[in-house]
């Protein structure tokens, strides 16, 4: 990618070096909820598969998050980001701010920025506890982005699907949330999810987090910042991530919350050949 190109955005937290109080804490009533969160999860199978994003740590039924802070305060330190990591972070992000800027503008709307925040292990959201092993997640509440910047490793070691693109098609997901939000996507589907069964309720959350994926597509399709083979960086991302190859079998394609390999390496070629978001008619 040509993050060199990339604007800067200045919505943009580092936290990396704060030591801050609290944890996991799995609050009443959330064990049943984990399969009907709409959900934003990059690969990293947590708790019973739990997987953050959409409501991201908030209940189906509205209100205050199912996760609960674990108290204490935080110390600032020096930050734990490279030059190079910065860059990434702050250049997407720059650069779906002037994307969907343009966008919103086309449409006769103003487009509000979301902020990314950088943290290192765990952190406070506006919707709970904040913890690495969770993986980056949109907070609907404060409207933030939450990423621990080891998860780009993980996502390179773990699951053999390195590249900045990959690592720029996390952030543009994570986004594709923020744009569904603005939308009033999130409050559709959460409202619809309150009436279906659980397995309806999945498919639901599944069909949101295509979109968002196919959203990350529309992005690079007009970022101007792609170069020879990130396109191909990007499918094994979204192939690596997918519920069939991440659970192995060990669950059942109606508790699916995210899509299969193959339903999201299509949201995102779809979003890429064509870059418009109409073509992202995932959510129901």
């Amino acid at each position: 990618m040509r993050l060199g190109d990339a604007p800067e955005s200045s919505n943009f937290e580092d936290r990396t070096g704060d030591s801050g109080g609290g944890g996991l804490n799995l609050g009443g009533g959330a064990m049943g909820l984990i399969f009907s969160l709409v959900a934003s999860r990059f690969g990293i199978v947590g708790i019973l598969i739990l997987a953050l994003g959409y409501c991201a740590l908030t209940s189906l039924g509205g209100g205050g998050g199912i996760l609960g802070g674990g108290g204490g305060g935080s110390t600032s330190g020096e930050s734990r980001l490279t030059p190079e990591q910065k860059q990434l972070l702050t250049g997407v992000l720059g650069s779906t701010e002037q994307v969907w800027g343009q966008i919103f503008q086309q449409a006769g709307a103003q487009y509000q920025p979301t902020r990314l925040v950088a943290y290192t292990n765990y952190n406070q959201s506006g919707c709970g506890a904040a913890q690495a092993a969770m993986g980056p997640f949109y907070c609907p509440t404060d409207k933030q982005i939450y990423i621990d910047p080891a998860f780009f490793e993980e996502l390179s070691r773990r699951f053999q699907a390195p590249g900045d693109f990959a690592q720029a098609y996390v952030i543009a997901h994570e986004v594709g949330h923020h744009i569904q939000n603005l939308e009033g996507t999130l409050d559709r589907a959460q409202s619809a999810q309150a009436r279906a069964g659980t397995v309806g309720g999945n498919q639901i959350q599944v069909g949101v987090e295509l979109q968002a994926d196919c959203y990350a597509g529309v992005w690079a399709n007009r970022s101007g910042l792609l170069e020879a083979g990130d396109i191909e960086e990007g499918m094994r991302a979204a192939e690596a991530i997918g519920d069939d190859m991440l659970t192995k079998g060990q669950v059942s394609p109606d508790n699916f919350t995210h899509g299969t390999s193959e339903q999201r390496m299509t949201a995102l070629r779809t979003g890429l050949q064509s870059g418009q978001p109409s073509a992202c008619n995932f959510a129901r």
